[in-house]
């Protein structure tokens, strides 16, 4: 009998981290990067205009703010001077100004990273989570074990691995992981882990699955410089080697 969705649930994260975007491309900014984001967890509201944050920032809280340096009514360097004189917001340039002397310049300014468009999803949230952790706004990672192994971090959207390197997950990614690190050395049922994925199980494609593995293993190794020890077996589903 195939196991029901409720059998498989994924780990409760921590309070997502409050991110302000601003950004002024309407598709890059409604279509890529909130989606995006909030597939990595993060609690994010899309802003347009420097007058538009300023109007939002007595309203509403943000621990990290995303923006880009060329806004239609104020530059990100301004914007980046302003509030790093007036709160301590993390803030994070992105921005198609790629050159050294944008950089240096942005840092100066008070910006805690500066990324270059076009941005990889997972190293803006891999950022994005190394900031509120340098910030104190997700809790700390326990304590290093006697024998280091691969784990969730206590925000519950990273994977720590045994050397201490991280990677970013996304929601489907943390929920196969989640499932696994539980029954660590133990096999765990594609029809187990298509449960934790969707609400109906019989109308999921099985090589979503593979092609999910297939994309977190690769990414886990550019992240963590380690090969993640999940391990097919045939027939059967994976196991998370102990």
């Amino acid at each position: 009998m195939l196991p029901s969705p409720a059998s498989a649930p994924c780990p409760a994260p921590c309070p997502a981290l409050r991110v302000a975007l601003l950004e002024d491309d309407a598709e890059l900014r409604e279509q890529i990067l909130l989606p995006g984001l909030r597939s990595h967890g993060f609690e994010v509201t899309g802003l347009s205009s420097a007058a538009e944050l300023y109007l939002q920032l007595p309203q509403q809280t943000f621990d990290i703010l995303v923006l880009d340096v060329g806004l239609p009514d104020q530059d990100g360097f301004t914007i980046t001077r302003y509030l790093r004189a007036s709160s301590s917001i993390g803030i994070v340039m992105l921005t198609g100004r790629g050159g050294a002397a944008d950089r240096v310049h942005g840092l100066s300014m008070g910006a805690d990273a500066y990324l270059a468009k076009p941005v990889n999803l997972d190293v803006l949230a891999a950022t994005l989570h190394s900031l509120g952790r340098r910030l104190g706004s997700t809790p700390p990672a326990p304590a290093v074990e006697a024998r280091p192994a691969w784990r969730l971090h206590a925000n519950g959207w990273s994977l720590v691995a045994p050397g201490g390197g991280t990677v970013a997950l996304t929601q489907a990614e943390r929920c196969v992981l989640g499932l696994l690190l539980s029954k660590s050395g133990e096999a765990v049922s594609r029809e187990t882990l298509i449960a934790a994925l969707t609400p109906d199980i019989y109308d999921f494609d099985p090589h979503r699955l593979e092609t999910l593995i297939h994309r977190l293993r690769r990414k886990v190794n550019a992240g963590t410089r380690e090969a993640l020890p999940l391990r097919a077996l045939h027939g059967m589903g994976y196991v998370l080697v102990a």
